[in-house]
């Protein structure tokens, strides 16, 4: 027997979401997505449906993938040591070769894949290495200031934005592997989250999605109930200052100001682990997570 109800409460939250569906009709979002929200598939799969569900309501998704968990298993096979440096992965050229393959025919290929034949949404492979140009990155000591060597990890200084742009009039998603090109064709590895920033600024998108695994900034880390909803760009050095914001969130910021800075409208940082989380941040009231704005 229908529950009319259930129904009711059904239409309601679409009449919540109403304002939300016109105000970003037509609009770019960017949705970088990795760590567990990408290595569990059932995660992974949830993220891709939001995604089906952004484009079905007029939005123009844009997907940037890492690919951690897949690529440390593969090096493991080839007996290839995985190593970090200042939270980078050091890429020789060995492991330039594992990272390649992996994302392009695993990680890229499912993504792909899934968004097509099971969301059935319009999707397309895109290898960075076509439009993302880059130079090579270094980093130094911490401690003794000291140039430090990543191998091929590379910082990207260009976007084919055209080809991307052509994608989207096509009404397809792209969906885009972390890799990159110097000028004189070398692959090199770019830090997903870096390539996200970079390609969103270049689109000047309305919306960049970044999913990890806390629910957002907290006042707290130890506590999951104090989440800043909102940051505004101009309050972020005076949170550092303060010790609210600290370790791995300072990068991410102090990333996120710039891509607003370069033109990207709100920068919103989500738990990849809650169902849904894309819908609830974007087409309700509350949100989910916290979001920075100019």
């Amino acid at each position: 027997m229908l529950n009319i109800q259930k129904e009711q409460d059904k239409a309601e939250v679409l009449i919540e979401a109403l304002p939300y569906f016109q105000q970003f009709y037509g609009a770019t979002v960017l949705v970088k997505f990795g760590g567990s929200a990408m290595e569990d598939l059932d995660r992974a799969h949830d993220v891709l449906r939001d995604v089906a569900f952004m484009k079905v309501a007029g939005m123009n998704p844009i997907v940037v993938h890492g690919g951690g968990k897949a690529i440390n298993a593969e090096l493991k096979k080839a007996n290839i040591q995985a190593k970090f440096i200042n939270g980078l992965r050091y890429t020789d050229a060995g492991t330039i070769k594992v990272v390649d393959r992996v994302l392009h025919d695993t990680v890229n290929a499912h993504l792909v894949e899934y968004l097509c034949n099971e969301c059935h949404a319009a999707a397309t492979a895109v290898s960075g290495k076509n439009i993302l140009r880059c130079q090579k990155l270094g980093t130094t000591d911490p401690e003794t200031h000291e140039p430090l060597d990543l191998g091929f990890v590379g910082k990207v200084v260009n976007v084919d934005t055209p080809q991307l742009e052509w994608i989207i009039s096509r009404s397809e998603i792209p969906v885009i592997a972390p890799l990159a090109c110097d000028q004189n064709g070398s692959v090199y590895n770019i830090n997903a989250d870096m390539a996200a920033c970079e390609i969103a600024s270049e689109m000047k998108v309305r919306k960049l999605v970044f999913l990890s695994d806390v629910p957002g900034v907290l006042r707290d880390p130890a506590d999951p109930e104090s989440l800043i909803a909102t940051i505004h760009c101009s309050e972020i050095d005076q949170m550092i200052a303060d010790g609210i914001i600290s370790g791995g969130m300072i990068p991410k910021l102090n990333s996120a100001r710039e891509a607003i800075q370069a033109g990207v409208g709100q920068v919103h940082m989500i738990d990849g682990r809650v169902k849904h989380s894309i819908l609830l941040e974007v087409f309700t009231h509350e949100g989910i997570g916290t979001q920075i704005v100019p």
